[in-house]
């Protein structure tokens, strides 16, 4: 399963490095050794993110039903200075999905940026969007 997955998303995580968030969302991971099944199940909120020269992957842990909204994609209120890792609207020149031909449509605002999700799933777990940024993330 492994293999398959890595086959469809493997470009969000070889040659890729941290980003500037390391994720978001509400499941938490004990720390304790052997605790494993313990762990509730990571959901479509909870994203992971890596980077390689002007791109970002975000990658949802879990299948977002209609759309996907990533909060640390929000744009800052008018009063605040743009945070580190933060990504304008204008800053974005695409968004897809690994694994998946069909056109996305997204918007941004202060909640996040929210992704119309593409009719199919591409593979069976955790799904990679692809932003292309116009300047290195």
């Amino acid at each position: 399963g492994l293999g398959d997955w890595l086959a469809v998303n493997g470009e969000a995580i070889y040659g890729t490095r941290h980003w500037h968030t390391y994720g978001e969302g509400p499941t938490k991971v004990s720390a304790a050794q052997f605790r494993e099944r313990e762990s509730k199940p990571f959901t479509a909120e909870d994203i992971r993110f890596t980077a390689k020269g002007n791109l970002l992957y975000a990658i949802s842990l879990g299948w977002p039903e209609g759309e996907c909204t990533i909060k640390s994609l929000g744009l800052p209120v008018p009063d605040q200075v743009r945070a580190k890792g933060t990504v304008a609207a204008e800053a974005i020149a695409d968004i897809t999905m690994l694994g998946c031909d069909e056109k996305l449509t997204w918007s941004q605002d202060e909640n996040g940026l929210t992704i119309q999700m593409p009719s199919q799933k591409p593979c069976e777990h955790a799904y990679a969007f692809k932003l292309v940024l116009k300047s290195p993330a």
